[in-house]
């Protein structure tokens, strides 16, 4: 017999869980031509009005976070991870391996709440486009978090679309207006810069449960919490803590665990001789 007075309460909706229906949409919804296949690189995220106050104060984080998760995945596909079988190129018999790209110079991604009702709590609905300048075969796709018919309309999409402009060409992240330092690096999503804008980061591979600031795409020898960076308000001068299992090296010299170290304006800091960051301090 069903029971009564119980009553399961929604999912709350995380960054994690938007971030895997991106990756999910971006998979359903990929094109194949004749010497490539072309990835959508447009996201329309619409979210219930609570989850979407909820996350309003991350939302940025969250776009930067999908948009390398995205690159990453488009990487390790033209690596060869690819969930379609290729052939290897010139291989006897077999077909040319195909490139996987986008269309534009950067992915978007943009966040709305639904204003009709339609996305229950702790769901997502995505819907997604090839290109913003509409070309024979190039079509969207849709896809929500829980089963059930997408009910955010085309319409709807195009409508919001138009209320926050004209979709960029290339689209960029603005440093906050008074950046600390700056840090150059390249892990598994590519070249990346990250701006200091706080007076301490941590920085690691991070996880669902570990929050980091600056999450590094890397293997595991990169520890989740590998260190943090503290900077002191009235003098401005940095400083490095090792907290990692396979070691930080500043300037090519092993810093000693769990020790605080004074950090030269510019500096080489080495993540576990996986990863180096460039690291420059603005005074």
């Amino acid at each position: 017999m069903p029971q009564t007075g119980t009553r399961i309460p929604p999912a709350r909706i995380s960054g994690q869980i938007i971030i895997d229906e991106i990756i999910r949409n971006m998979e359903l919804g990929r094109l194949e031509m004749g010497y490539s296949i072309l990835l959508p690189c447009i996201f329309s995220v619409y979210l219930h009005p609570d989850d979407y106050a909820r996350i309003a104060g991350v939302q940025e984080i969250i776009k930067e976070d999908a948009k390398r998760v995205l690159s990453a995945r488009m990487a390790e596909w033209n690596r060869g991870g690819s969930l379609l079988k290729r052939g290897a190129r010139g291989a006897l018999g077999a077909k040319p391996r195909k490139d996987f790209r986008i269309a534009q110079n950067d992915w978007w991604i943009e966040f709305f709440a639904d204003s009709e009702g339609a996305v229950p709590l702790g769901d997502v609905e995505i819907h997604s486009e090839l290109n913003d300048v509409t070309q024979p075969g190039y079509r969207g796709v849709k896809t929500t978090l829980i089963e059930r018919e997408p009910s955010v309309t085309a319409l709807r999409v195009a409508r919001d679309r138009a209320q926050r402009g004209p979709l960029p060409t290339s689209v960029t992240r603005r440093p906050a207006s008074e950046v600390y330092a700056e840090i150059r690096y390249q892990d598994d999503s590519g070249p990346q810069t990250y701006y200091v804008t706080q007076n301490e980061i941590s920085i690691g591979r991070g996880g669902e449960d570990l929050w980091v600031d600056l999450p590094l795409y890397a293997n595991e020898e990169v520890s989740r919490e590998h260190l943090r960076l503290r900077r002191d308000p009235a003098t401005g001068a940095f400083t490095v803590l090792d907290k990692s299992r396979n070691g930080t090296w500043l300037n090519g010299r092993r810093l000693a665990r769990g020790a605080e170290e004074k950090l030269p304006d510019r500096a080489e800091i080495g993540i576990a001789e996986v990863i180096k960051l460039a690291f420059e301090a603005r005074r």
